[in-house]
């Protein structure tokens, strides 16, 4: 295909009759340009394929409106809708974004860092807090505010939005506790440090009720397949088992799905409990029971005070802690 010329602000502003400047204010802030004048001006853009050329701006003000976002991985439904409610806000504020994925190794969200801060971003959205070194001193370095979600670490590099993950679990555990549940084993994968949050709060339950914990992992991905290959050896170490606490919901999904092939009923036999609250659960029969976190507003909220910090605003508090909840499931109790 020929390639043509790129339309240019002063293509536009010739084909209008205006100024170029009034076409760059309009860029900048469509509210400052009369109404009218904006309109003529945006379907110009929309005729012409007009693509705005940040790059003097960046130079000239250290701004790009944009905001990096690092995720450990983009087919996972937990980030997507992450990353839906941090776009939901960005798009009101007239910021845009950046995307890099990870596939949770430290070393890569490091490289990936690094690429973002070379394209100026206003400020990153991390959803990993095992940074390496390098990672922690370039983003001091640069003093960008930067917001940690998911998790609420204790020494957050700037801002953390999230749950608290092991207070989420401990309910998760207790809940098949108070059911009657005696031998209930945790099953994780992957080996993240949400994982291994949930996995505290599964144990201090279990001890607190005078239980022994078991873990049964995998460094593996988690997947339903996944789920079913770890409550078959579960229930091979501990034929006792009465409830499984998973570390998210594909490996519960994969749970019920070999009780039902193998001819345990959940929760009569085995009860279940989950993590993240997934559509695919309630998709189940009966509904899983899963701890809910609200990822969407997570990332509303972590757009919305990086924006403020951006603009330099000092916010009240460094950690927000948007709390959790439990799916209207039935796997982890004998309904009387």
């Amino acid at each position: 295909m020929k390639s043509q010329r790129r339309a240019t602000l002063q293509d536009i502003a010739d084909q209008l009759g205006i100024t170029k400047m009034t076409v760059s204010r309009y860029l900048r802030d469509p509210q400052k340009v009369a109404e009218k004048t904006r309109a003529r001006i945006a379907q110009a853009i929309e005729t012409s394929g007009y693509i705005q050329n940040r790059v003097p701006a960046m130079l000239s003000k250290s701004s790009s409106k944009a905001i990096g976002i690092v995720v450990p991985s983009l087919s996972n439904q937990v980030f997507a809708e992450l990353v839906q409610g941090i776009e939901a806000t960005t798009r009101k504020q007239g910021f845009s974004t950046l995307i890099a994925h990870t596939g949770y190794d430290p070393l890569t969200e490091e490289e990936q860092v690094a690429v973002l801060l070379s394209y100026q971003v206003d400020g990153l959205i991390l959803t990993q807090t095992d940074h390496t070194i390098r990672t922690r001193k370039m983003l001091l370095a640069v003093g960008l505010p930067v917001a940690e979600t998911m998790e609420l670490p204790d020494e957050p590099i700037d801002i953390a939005v999230g749950l608290d993950h092991v207070a989420a679990a401990t309910a998760a555990t207790r809940r098949m506790i108070e059911a009657g549940r005696r031998a209930i084993v945790y099953l994780a994968a992957r080996l993240d440090t949400r994982t291994l949050l949930r996995q505290q709060g599964y144990e201090q339950a279990m001890k607190h009720a005078g239980l022994k914990p078991v873990t049964v992992s995998t460094s593996a991905h988690s997947s339903f397949t996944t789920g079913a290959s770890l409550i078959q050896q579960a229930l091979t170490q501990y034929p006792e088992l009465d409830g499984v606490f998973c570390t998210n919901d594909d490996l519960a999904v994969g749970v019920m799905l070999h009780c039902m092939s193998s001819g345990k009923t959940v929760p009569e036999d085995v009860a279940v409990v989950g993590y993240n609250g997934l559509d695919v659960g309630q998709a189940m029969q009966p509904k899983l029971t899963s701890v809910v976190t609200p990822r969407y507003r997570i990332g509303e909220v972590s757009a919305d005070l990086l924006i403020r910090r951006i603009h330099g605003e000092t916010l009240p508090a460094s950690h927000v802690d948007v709390g959790f909840s439990f799916t209207d499931g039935a796997t982890d109790t004998i309904n009387a």
